[in-house]
């Protein structure tokens, strides 16, 4: 059944789907981090050998320790104000008690485009949904979306999307605010989710590839669609340990993170399937965590079964879905 439903998941990686009309969000203002910006500034992220003296390390060096993540063994540390991310990601790797030292690398959504009606869905035929209908829709698995949250509730000032009133969730946890309650603050979240399990048979909007699976909301990007990879890394152990069979990642970023590398060697250790986007690039390099040996990489093609040009794209991707092209109306709808 695992086979079935991993083939479902990466097929609704990149397909083009409606959840639900953006004025429909409920939205707060949230802090964000500016786009152009590859890592956190003023902390880097820095593994210790065991046994080393920590404190002594880290003194020396002039920074100090925010937190922990005892689960990944990495320290969240602030570095002096004389002192690049760069030099001192150097100074740290050349101590002989570090493991590895690095920025904390952003990630970042990538988008993908809307269809309201399932006679518009000409994805679904591409990959052979009805048929694979007759064999699984996903019951009894769960898929832990990493995003930006998702429209699964009435809670303050966020609304349930309509078509995910019959989807089913298991709870999940919110990293940027650091509560119980990941709701979208941006949109694409709830779109992905729509596109594995959006509510099906029931007269309303489109349907869901794997719609009878559990969907676990788990938030590690912000409103504006950016994220930390400690905050990333943070939720794919949550989903790990809380009986995510399937992680679903429609995010990237151009470099490579260990803390991410190591939160997905352990995901996987534990069997779980981590699908990624290859990346919206257009480029031939894979964008991380995609790259990963844990990770399946997905790139997109249009309705004519061609690549998109949005696509990023090498020998190493390891299968392609239907992702679409606004740019040409290829099929005369």
């Amino acid at each position: 059944m695992k086979k079935v439903l991993t083939f479902l998941i990466i097929s609704a990686l990149l397909v083009s789907t409606i959840v639900i009309a953006a004025p429909l969000f409920k939205v707060k203002t949230a802090n964000t981090v500016q786009k152009t910006q590859d890592y956190v500034e003023g902390q880097i992220l820095v593994k210790f050998k065991d046994g080393a003296d920590v404190s002594k390390t880290i003194n020396n060096l002039g920074s100090s320790t925010i937190g922990e993540n005892t689960k990944g063994g990495f320290k969240y540390l602030t570095i002096p104000a004389n002192k690049t991310v760069e030099e001192m990601v150097t100074e740290y790797s050349a101590d002989p008690n570090v493991v590895y030292a690095e920025p904390n690398y952003i990630l970042r959504s990538y988008m993908v485009p809307n269809d309201p009606y399932y006679v518009y869905q000409w994805h679904m035929p591409m990959i052979n949904m009805e048929q694979a209908w007759d064999n699984n829709t996903g019951s009894g698995v769960v898929v832990a979306i990493l995003d930006v949250g998702v429209a699964y509730e009435d809670y303050d000032v966020y609304a349930q999307a309509p078509d995910l009133a019959q989807t089913n969730f298991v709870p999940g946890y919110d990293f940027i605010n650091n509560d119980s309650h990941p709701n979208d603050d941006n949109g694409h979240g709830t779109h992905v989710c729509g596109t594995i399990a959006q509510s099906t048979n029931n007269n309303l909007g489109v349907t869901g590839i794997a719609y009878n699976s559990s969907i676990m909301p788990v938030k590690v990007l912000d409103a504006s669609g950016s994220g930390a990879s400690d905050v990333v890394a943070n939720g794919i152990y949550y989903a790990a340990d809380n009986g995510a069979q399937v992680i679903n990642m429609s995010l990237g970023s151009s470099f490579l993170s260990t803390t991410i590398q190591a939160a997905c060697n352990y995901a996987k250790s534990k069997g779980v399937t981590i699908v990624c986007a290859a990346g919206n690039s257009g480029q031939k390099v894979l964008e991380y965590p995609a790259a990963l040996e844990a990770c399946i990489s997905v790139s997109a093609v249009r309705f004519d079964s061609t690549l998109a040009g949005y696509s990023t794209y090498n020998d190493s991707v390891d299968i392609t879905a239907p992702g679409g092209d606004t740019g040409v109306d290829q099929d005369g709808d």
